[in-house]
């Protein structure tokens, strides 16, 4: 679990050094902030990935062909954010697009966004953050095709060392038809061929 005790010393110390005062009116109660913030915002470290898929392990059965893999399920552009563990720099204005092809169930919609907001609250790399939604997915899903695609601002770019404040960065995991089926593939990756929420026929 998160120590909070333990980050408002380290968070005091880091005040001291940088030259401030960590005593003074204005940072007086920025230990505590942090440590508050941080817990908030790091909650997804607190969980494995088979948690996270136990928590939201909300599905449905009920009028799904099961022996019908000609539907795909996308939920598209799901807000996200999270934190890079090179500089601890946040990621920011972050989309991701979570696709799976049913096995039998589907999961409730709302659950898909609580498993991506969950991953994300990590210190991880972009990469990372797709597969581990994959993963939570595939669990919960019991299906072999799924793809997580995610596009963000990394500040660890835009706000120091070069300075690209409007480079974005894209990311694919893909798996099972979405890797192997070029027009499964191409369903996907084409703007506008699913609205978002929808089961859709390909």
């Amino acid at each position: 679990m998160i120590d909070k005790k333990a980050i408002e010393e380290h968070i005091r110390g880091i005040l001291i050094a940088l030259g401030d005062d960590p005593d003074r009116e204005g940072l007086k109660d920025t230990p505590k902030r942090v440590a508050n913030m941080y817990e908030e915002v790091f909650a997804g470290m607190n969980y494995t990935n088979h948690e996270i898929a136990e928590m939201f392990n909300r599905t449905f059965e009920e009028g799904v062909d099961q022996t019908n893999n000609s539907k795909i399920v996308v939920m598209k552009d799901i807000d996200l954010f999270s934190y890079c563990e090179h500089h601890m720099a946040l990621m920011y204005d972050m989309k991701a697009t979570v696709a799976y092809i049913p096995n039998g169930k589907v999961v409730g919609l709302s659950k898909i966004a609580r498993v991506v907001d969950m991953v994300g609250r990590r210190l991880q790399l972009q990469e990372k953050i797709g597969q581990d939604i994959a993963d939570i997915i595939q669990e919960i899903t019991g299906s072999e095709d799924v793809a997580v695609t995610i596009e963000g601002y990394h500040s660890c770019v835009s706000a120091r060392g070069i300075k690209k404040n409007n480079t974005k960065t894209f990311t694919a995991e893909l798996r099972g038809k979405f890797k192997d089926d070029p027009m499964t593939q191409m369903y996907l990756m084409q703007p506008g061929c699913f609205s978002a929420e929808k089961l859709t026929e390909k």
